[in-house]
Order: C-alpha cells, then sequence, then structure tokens
C-alpha cells in the first residue's frame, strides 16, 4: 500500500508551514503597525508588549546618550583652560590624559604650550621629545620646540625648526607667529633685510598686531630703510597710540629722514 505521506505530500506539508510561518509574521506586522497607531489597544492577541519593549529601549538608549553628552560637557578641557590662561591647570588635565593614553598627541600640544607660558622650559622640552617620539613630523611639536630653543637663546637651533614647520606647513595654523619669532632672531643675530622679509609675512598674516609692526618697523629702521620704518611705525600707533617704543622709533625714522 502507497503510503500517504510520500514525498510529494511531505513536500507540500514543507511548502504549507512556510506559507503558514509567513502568513503569521505578516498577521504579527499588521497588529505591531495597528498598535503602534491605536491610542488604546487591548485583548489577549494583542502584540503591544513589542511596542512597550521597543519604547524601553528607546528611553533607554535616550538615557545613556544623555549621559553620555553630560559627561563629555563636565570633563575638563585642557585646551580650553590654556585659553583661559589657567596653565597650571591646563599642565594638571594633560598629564591625566597622558598617563590614560601616552599618545595622545593634543595632550602633548597642550602641556607643551602651557609650560611655555610659565617658563618651565626644560619641563616643556621633555614633553615635546616625548610627543615626538610618538609622531615625528607633527609640526605643532616642531614649532614648541623652535618656542623653546628661541626663549633658551638658541638662536640657530630654533631657527631650524622653525624653517622646518615652514616646509611641513607653509599655512599652518601657527605659521604668523613662526615668521614672527624668525624675524626676531635675525635681528638678535644682526640680519635686518632677513628679519624685515620674516616680519613683513607676519603681519601680512596678522595685520592687526600692533606691537609687530613695532618691530617690523624697527628692523627697517636698523637696515636703513627709512621710509618703510615710518610708514611701519605710524601703522602699530594707528592701532595702538599709547606704545612708547613705537613713538620714539617714529621720531627717530623721522628724524634719519630729515638728516639725509
Amino acid at each position: 500500500m502507497r503510503d500517504p505521506a510520500g514525498p510529494q505530500a511531505l513536500e507540500n506539508t514543507y511548502k504549507y508551514r512556510i506559507y503558514l510561518s509567513s502568513y503569521k509574521k505578516m498577521l504579527f506586522y499588521e497588529r505591531f503597525l495597528e498598535c503602534g497607531r491605536a491610542e488604546v489597544c487591548s485583548g489577549k492577541g494583542c502584540n503591544c508588549m513589542y511596542i512597550k519593549i521597543a519604547r524601553n529601549v528607546i528611553f533607554c538608549l535616550l538615557f545613556l546618550l544623555s549621559g553620555g553628552i553630560m559627561s563629555a560637557q563636565t570633563r575638563p578641557d585642557a585646551l580650553d583652560e590654556y585659553r583661559r590662561g589657567n596653565y597650571e591647570r591646563a599642565v594638571e588635565i594633560c598629564k591625566s590624559e597622558i598617563a590614560v593614553n601616552s599618545r595622545n598627541m593634543d595632550s602633548y600640544v597642550v602641556i607643551c604650550w602651557s609650560l611655555i607660558r610659565l617658563a618651565r622650559y626644560q619641563e616643556a622640552l621633555r614633553y615635546a621629545g616625548a610627543g615626538r617620539n610618538v609622531s615625528r613630523y607633527d609640526p605643532r611639536i616642531i614649532e614648541i620646540l623652535g618656542e623653546i630653543s628661541y626663549y633658551e637663546g638658541r638662536n640657530t637651533e630654533a631657527l631650524q625648526y622653525f624653517q622646518e614647520y615652514v616646509n611641513l606647513t607653509p599655512e599652518g595654523q601657527r605659521i604668523d607667529t613662526v615668521y614672527y619669532f624668525i624675524g626676531e632672531i635675525y635681528i638678535r643675530m644682526g640680519r635686518y633685510h632677513h628679519a624685515d622679509i620674516a616680519l613683513s609675512t607676519a603681519v601680512h598674516y596678522q595685520p592687526g598686531n600692533a606691537a609687530w609692526w613695532t618691530r617690523l618697523a624697527y628692523a627697517q629702521e636698523n637696515a636703513g630703510e627709512w621710509q618703510q620704518a615710518v610708514t611701519a611705525y605710524e601703522r602699530a600707533l594707528n592701532l595702538n597710540s599709547q606704545l612708547s617704543d613705537a613713538r620714539r622709533g617714529l621720531e627717530r625714522a623721522r628724524q634719519a629722514l630729515r638728516s639725509r
């Protein structure tokens, strides 16, 4: 006798189960959407518990997200402290950050800036060296090494670092400051024409800096460029009429022009 549950029957049964399963899923999704639209839903066959679960999950995610935002807002910011002039606090924060992540370049940069403002040059040099071991060609660290060398009177070494910075990032964030330091180094060396070029570039990037215009005028005055010096001193005084160095320099430059 032929088995009623033969291959064809089994295949039909299998297809029927797939169809039934798909049909139940379709009914579930339709019911789910109906529950989502309804204000009140009741009955044993209702799947509102899934909506409640979904709402609970969303609530938990929002709670965790808000907690993360609050944590980010309350986390101490070393750069913000540096900009406020709280250099000691910035140093403390950076040290804590470096203890957690010794490859955090931003922490090395901010701690070095802060230590330079505190005139703790040797300590800044140690952190700059550590930062350079992490990222050999980070231009911020190279500029920092130039500043440290400048303040410690190592003019040739400072000039090399600043020139390396210019080569690496000709339009870098601190390019104006780098050209200012280059100009000051050339003034120290008595190379006033070179100082004129460097400081002219510095005020090109930062035309509102009265002190830099005064130093440019001083370099031009010592280079024998009297008329240019007069113009630069006048520009400095237009920006800040209280600059005594600019007033005295302007008188010297005008006197030199009259004596020619």
